[in-house]
């Protein structure tokens, strides 16, 4: 749940510049909800980030075992590699999409 409320907190802030409306920055968090999976978090290694807001995302990560966790925030994340998680820049992970397509 904190994941889709970040998701939704940033859409509710950057939207309008994405050329979403309110109703469909909404409807794509909803959507989010629907389709994802709720993923229980047990883990009491924090903590392992620099900043600690970022904590639950690499636990959910860890828990979900992702192979990687895209942001722009890649410095906030260099704890994750003892985790065996990579992170990558969102340019970084459509340009890996694109060469397996």
């Amino acid at each position: 749940m904190p994941l889709a409320l970040e998701y939704e907190a940033v859409l509710r802030r950057h939207g309008k510049d994405l050329g979403l409306s309110q109703a469909e920055a909404d409807g794509l968090v909803d959507y989010l909800c629907d389709v994802g999976h709720r993923q229980a978090i047990h883990f009491l290694w924090r903590p392992a980030l620099s900043d600690p807001q970022d904590e639950f995302v690499l636990e959910l990560a860890v828990a979900a075992r992702c192979n990687a966790i895209v942001t722009h925030n890649v410095r906030d994340f260099a704890g994750a590699a003892r985790f065996g998680m990579t992170i990558v820049t969102p340019g970084d992970f459509l340009a890996a999409i694109e060469e397996e397509v």
